[in-house]
């Protein structure tokens, strides 16, 4: 298989889909790997490391025009569309419900999109359900703790409190929403400083499994209305680590919960869905990160592990590896029948919508995986 690394466009992206050893991995087992000129800059990885491993350099046109697949980071967009074509394979975080105009030109150019949020490991436990979020969710929920301290500082138009420990001043109380692997990078950073932290979730079996991985003093709370209006009456940062269901329309916290909040007090909305779990959330980005809302500063920045490439790409590549090499040594359709996990995360088959929650939002039709693929209703 011809596998092709696409350079990001997003503003502030550095990361890179693919690490000069994996390069190695699939030249070994007799693939071809092209690599667009520069794609590995932003994360410390030069042409000659990806070539010394076996790599073709070229440019972004030709990588596509030759590829069998194709891998980024994140989504596509606009001025990538002309580029795709009909049974392409690509695999990204595509986050299709989040961008109708995407999702039209996927279905358009019938490509076969596998997107890495949605690769679920099947029966696996709660912090491992999505192997290809968690490396990312662990760095931004510390990335978006480490933001946090950045903004509460008085020159970046924060009230001038630093979320630590310090004798003789009032402890800072922290409080994260969610308790998955984004939940428990910030609560693990926050309570690192000595801040009072506390943590709210759903599930009590969640709340246990972090509570075993936490230091004594970090508080732990079923998430329900009165225990979220306490929380946000005593806070100065509130951390948003939920990913909201595409389909509801409800929030956690809706714009009038704000005015419960103390002056100069700071949101970060790690999961940054638009308008899901917190209200008015709306997505920003390095270089415009916050705004106001009812008084309340948000952080809201789409791409918090895009700021530490470097961690993140090896990150990333560590957990999407093994499921690009069972597609390229099997082929993408044996690979997808094959493998469950995998399955779950195709979200566009040659001209058909396979992501649930997309179709859902977009009010567009479904096909299953398993019936784009031909499958027989009975497999899990």
């Amino acid at each position: 298989m011809i596998i092709g690394v696409a350079k990001e466009i997003k503003n502030n992206e550095y990361r890179v889909a693919i690490i000069p050893e994996n390069v190695g991995a699939l030249v070994k087992n007799g693939h071809t790997v092209l690599i667009e000129g520069g794609a590995g800059k932003g994360s410390g990885v030069d042409d000659g490391q990806y070539a010394a491993e076996g790599a073709v350099i070229l440019s972004k046109p030709e990588l596509f025009e030759r590829s069998d697949m194709v891998l980024k980071v994140k989504e596509f967009f606009p001025e990538e569309y002309h580029l795709l074509r009909e049974g392409l394979i690509v695999m990204t975080y595509i986050h299709s419900n989040a961008h109708p105009e995407q999702t039209d030109a996927l279905l358009l150019k019938k490509v076969i999109g596998i997107s890495y949020e949605d690769v679920e490991h099947c029966g696996g436990p709660p912090l491992g359900t999505f192997p290809l979020l968690r490396p990312m969710s662990e760095i931004a929920g510390k990335g978006g703790f480490i933001m946090a301290l950045q903004h509460m500082q008085k020159m970046y138009g924060g009230p001038g409190v630093m979320l630590a420990n310090v004798c003789g001043v009032r402890t800072p109380e922290i409080t994260v929403i969610g308790a998955g692997n984004s939940g428990l990078g910030a609560a693990e950073l926050a309570a690192a400083l000595g801040n009072k932290v506390t943590v709210l979730d759903i599930s009590a079996e969640k709340l246990e499994l972090v509570k075993s991985r936490l230091p004594n003093g970090v508080e732990f709370l079923l998430s329900n209305e009165r225990n979220l209006t306490e929380c946000l009456k005593r806070s100065d940062v509130l951390l948003n680590c939920v990913l909201w269901p595409k389909h509801r329309r409800d929030h956690l916290v809706t714009r009038e919960m704000l005015g419960l909040m103390k002056p100069g007090a700071l949101i970060v909305d790690i999961a940054c869905d638009e308008r899901g779990a917190v209200e008015t959330c709306r997505s920003t980005s390095h270089d415009d990160p916050v705004y106001v809302e009812e008084g309340i500063v948000h952080y809201c920045v789409d791409n918090i592990p895009g700021a530490f490439p470097r961690t993140s790409t090896y990150a990333l590549c560590n957990a999407t590896f093994p499921y690009v090499l069972q597609i390229a040594d099997k082929g993408v359709e044996t690979a997808l029948r094959a493998n469950p996990s995998l399955r779950k995360g195709l979200s566009f088959y040659r001209g058909l919508l396979t992501l649930k929650e997309t179709a859902v939002k977009q009010g567009r039709d479904y096909t299953s995986p398993e019936d784009a693929l031909g499958m027989e209703a009975r497999v899990t």
